[in-house]
């Protein structure tokens, strides 16, 4: 005879279709998959409204074009990544400061032949965390929401696409229910222009406060 379910024991067995994270008023979402220049059309208006009246058109042209540069070349960056969202500081966007982001991606693993059906989920958060061979990286493991969580965080230096190092914090974590599927959050900042800075220091105790409030959103 079937017992009767209570909504939390449905909600718990349903399958997850997606996340929720609390962020401040400042931070806005911009999904990648659907809605990219509506999202990015809104948040660009926005800025451009902060403009002060009367500001001269010689300088405010250039201006709004630098911008609008600098915005979709993050939100490019982020979309060749195949991420599911890229949130920024939109109060930075209007001082044309892409000092900080987040993006979010999902992975699904593949099956081999030969190799059993599932790994531990240690062992593969730990290879997806080391996958770009990032040295001196600072890991730990938790869990968030009820799910094995890996934490690392490194510095990165300056390169061809960029001109500072960035202090970068990534999450990795396992989707309940689904050994072969992984949720990951990627932080990266700059600081003041020094990612071991203060302000960089501050922000990646942000971020971690931010990734607390992971929540499942279940079908």
């Amino acid at each position: 005879m079937p017992t009767e379910q209570t909504e939390s024991t449905r909600a718990a067995s349903a399958s997850v279709t997606g996340y929720r994270l609390i962020l401040p008023d400042d931070w806005a979402q911009i999904p990648l998959r659907h809605g990219t220049e509506e999202a990015v059309r809104r948040i660009l208006d926005e800025a451009f409204s902060r403009i002060p009246p009367g500001s001269p058109e010689d300088k405010i042209g250039p201006y709004k074009r630098e911008l609008e540069r600098r915005f979709r070349a993050a939100v490019g960056r982020a979309q060749e990544g195949k991420a599911l969202d890229l949130y920024l500081p939109v109060r930075s966007v209007g001082n044309a400061n892409l000092g900080a982001s987040i993006v979010v991606s999902e992975s699904r693993l593949p099956h081999r032949r030969g190799q059993a059906a599932h790994s531990e989920p240690t062992d593969v958060a730990m290879q997806l965390l080391s996958s770009d061979g990032a040295e001196n990286a600072d890991l730990s493991s938790g869990e968030l929401d009820g799910a094995l969580a890996v934490r690392r965080e490194h510095i990165a230096d300056a390169d061809r696409g960029a001109a500072l190092g960035s202090r970068r914090v990534e999450y990795v974590v396992s989707v309940p229910d689904d050994p072969d599927r992984w949720f990951a959050a990627a932080f990266s900042t700059v600081g003041g222009g020094d990612p071991r800075d203060e302000l960089a220091e501050a922000l990646v105790e942000w971020f971690d406060a931010v990734m607390a409030t992971l929540r499942w959103r279940r079908g």
